[in-house]
């Protein structure tokens, strides 16, 4: 269980035994529920490892797909704070009247406490609430939001400015993720200037689009703004050529024309039928392109459109000579090795060889990630994708001598041009 969920439980659990706010035991099989279908979340706050969690009564969802998990209770907003480096994060979970104040699972002595008295000048049952980081605003703050009213906390002097933005929509739930600041509100979202309030005429849009997982689900969902810029994480990427780049996510595709700069999407399953949806990892390799999925690889030849090659499905073991699924890989123009990632470690396969099973030799190991999602090796040198950033190093030399990580950028944005 991590922290959020053991904290989140034992938030809960004290709301239940102290203050009475939970009457009747929870019914364990209470019907799951689908994010899918429309929920307005309750709140929202990003985990240890930066990943948001969402809430819903007395369900929680970790990341941007899976089901739902069950905790004890509703919360009506959340709050991740550490605004310096040398401080041990805090989590804020806040209900009516009361907020909850934990630091790596135990609840800080003297919480819960009354949010006027965490708070002062915050009023009872809130809205929403984010942190706001200098230079995002321009002092170190906590936003919190009740109906039309926007309460800007002062971490340092614990001065209150109340605001009200016309163009802001009533947030339900509000987040700080990858610099950039959002509103939730019934299912759609929007990005806003939190110094100013600003939302520009793009918003809003549907968060089962971009924060979400999901399926087609109605009307006016469209395939190539939605993959394009969703935060959510790739499952593979790879450059067919010099100028085409392919990432998958999901059930789709997104082709980028790095050359002429367009785009285009798709279905997995329209252009990859065998493969269906849901990669682990894939590369190309002259004119082919092979993709990993469990314990099986797919092999195509490019085309319009890409034809299985003959043979093919094979097993992992037969091709890439490993057990257990893959996460990643690349081989870059001109090679003839194959880059496997499995956890931290990197393995080498010579695709040349004709004779299966391929051996994977042992590479090198990779310190800097717990687990790359995806990998693709151009021209300019390799780039590794850690959930919604990437990192670029010059060439597979330098990926392997690093000791400390590059720039973190943000895929949506400088690799899919995006506005976010």
């Amino acid at each position: 269980m991590n922290l959020l969920t053991t904290t989140l439980c034992l938030c809960l659990a004290l709301v239940a035994c102290h203050h009475e706010l939970v009457s009747e035991p929870m019914d364990i099989a209470k019907e799951e529920l689908d994010r899918c279908k429309g929920l307005e979340m309750d709140a929202v706050v990003v985990d240890e490892d930066g990943v948001p969690v969402f809430f819903k009564g007395d369900r929680l969802f970790k990341g941007f797909h899976g089901k739902s998990e069950l905790s004890n209770g509703p919360v009506d907003a959340a709050l991740s704070m550490n605004f310096n480096e040398s401080d041990n994060a805090c989590t804020f979970f806040f209900l009516d009247h009361m907020v909850f104040r934990y630091i790596q699972e135990k609840l800080v002595a003297g919480y819960p406490k009354n949010i006027s008295e965490a708070f002062a000048g915050i009023p009872d049952h809130l809205d929403a609430a984010m942190q706001c980081p200098k230079p995002v605003c321009e002092k170190n703050t906590v936003i919190f939001f009740k109906g039309d009213k926007i309460y800007y906390y002062d971490v340092e002097t614990t001065a209150v400015e109340v605001k009200e933005f016309p163009a802001m929509p009533n947030c339900t739930s509000a987040l700080l993720f990858n610099g950039q600041s959002y509103c939730f509100f019934g299912t759609q979202f929007v990005e806003f200037d939190p110094k100013t309030g600003a939302i520009d005429g793009r918003w809003p849009k549907e968060a089962r689009d971009y924060f979400m997982r999901c399926p087609v689900y109605g009307e006016g969902s469209v395939h190539l703004d939605r993959e394009r810029c969703s935060h959510v994480r790739l499952d593979a990427i790879t450059a067919e050529d010099a100028n085409t780049i392919y990432v998958f996510r999901g059930h789709h595709y997104v082709s980028m024309d790095k050359f002429e700069g367009t785009y285009g999407s798709g279905t997995i399953e329209s252009v990859f039928k065998e493969v269906h949806s849901e990669l682990d990892a894939a590369f190309a390799f002259q004119g082919q392109f092979y993709m990993m999925k469990g314990n099986h690889v797919f092999a195509y030849i490019s085309g319009e459109p890409p034809a299985l090659v003959e043979g093919y499905p094979k097993t992992v073991k037969e091709v890439l000579g490993l057990d257990g699924d893959i996460d990643a890989a690349f081989v870059c123009p001109g090679d003839k090795v194959a880059h496997i990632f499995q956890g931290q470690t990197v393995y080498e396969v010579n695709m040349m060889s004709s004779t299966l099973p391929r051996e994977a030799v042992f590479d090198a190991p990779m310190p800097l990630f717990k687990k790359v999602d995806a990998a693709m090796c151009g021209g300019s040198g390799v780039d590794l994708v850690v959930g919604s950033h990437f990192y670029h190093f010059n060439s597979t030399k330098m990926m392997f001598l690093a000791r400390s990580l590059p720039e973190q950028l943000r895929v949506s944005r400088v690799l899919l041009g995006c506005d976010h």
